[in-house]
């Protein structure tokens, strides 16, 4: 679990409550709620299909819960299994494929053991990585929509209240009312957008770089293996991707 997600909804939440104190009955109204949740959940219907709709529970707990490979642990592994091929030959690895959980290293490690050419390997894993991409950036897309959209129905929930006050004038009793739907509806939009809708989407973006690091280390060091280089030649290859405090060398 990715407790640093956790940790800022609950300082961000937190410190608003504290600001609004024991008014916070004052904050809820179940109009400018429909306005704004409603409306946005309405826009994205239309905006996406329902199946990726449905699947928006799914991007969010990812945010939550995420598990990204240690690319100074992947070095090492690829290393290890590099002295293997080294010693006993590329068909060697196919023992070890039951023990691989990262998919687009089982993947490539499975088409070299079945001597696949060297260009149709890198052509297949680099497709394979470029469309985890484009799947990580359909979920930060949506949710940087709902941040965006949050925000506008809190405007559209504005407007409603002013009008519904302005109508109303003659009887003060409407005023507080109207006043309430058209403030709580910009205060909700801004609330969805600024603190869970963007940062969130952030956080995917975040966590999509970290794969895609990872993914490129596993390709070339895919490479590596089925061209039977040198492990020390591939390690320091594979080192390069990783910032200079993380360099440690299995044969030093």
């Amino acid at each position: 679990m990715d407790i640093a997600t956790l940790i800022g909804l609950i300082v961000a939440f937190g410190l608003v409550a504290f600001a609004i104190g024991s008014g916070i009955a004052s904050f809820i109204d179940p109009p400018s709620m429909m306005i704004v949740f409603g409306g946005t959940i309405g826009v994205v219907l239309v905006s996406y299909p329902l199946s990726r709709v449905l699947g928006l529970v799914q991007i969010i707990l990812k945010t939550f819960f995420y598990k990204t490979e240690d690319p100074a642990a992947m070095v090492a592994k690829l290393v290890e299994l590099a002295q293997i091929v080294r010693k006993d030959g590329i068909l060697a690895l196919e023992s070890h494929l039951n023990s691989i959980e990262h998919p687009l290293l089982a993947k490539g490690l499975q088409m070299a053991v079945d001597g696949q050419e060297p260009q149709v390997i890198e052509d297949t894993l680099y497709t394979e990585m470029e469309k985890v991409q484009e799947r990580h950036q359909q979920g930060e897309d949506m949710l940087r929509a709902l941040g965006t959209y949050a925000p506008a129905m809190g405007m559209i929930g504005t407007l409603v209240g002013l009008v519904l006050m302005l109508q109303n004038m003659q009887d003060p009793s409407t005023i507080g009312p109207s006043m309430a739907v058209a403030l709580l509806t910009t205060f909700y939009g801004a609330i969805l957008a600024n603190i869970i809708f963007l940062p969130m989407a952030g956080k995917l973006k975040t966590r999509s770089k970290e794969e895609m690091l990872v993914n490129e280390i596993v390709i070339a060091g895919v490479q590596s293996l089925v061209a039977g280089e040198n492990p020390r030649v591939m390690e320091q290859k594979l080192l390069g991707y990783l910032p200079p405090k993380q360099r440690k060398s299995a044969f030093a």
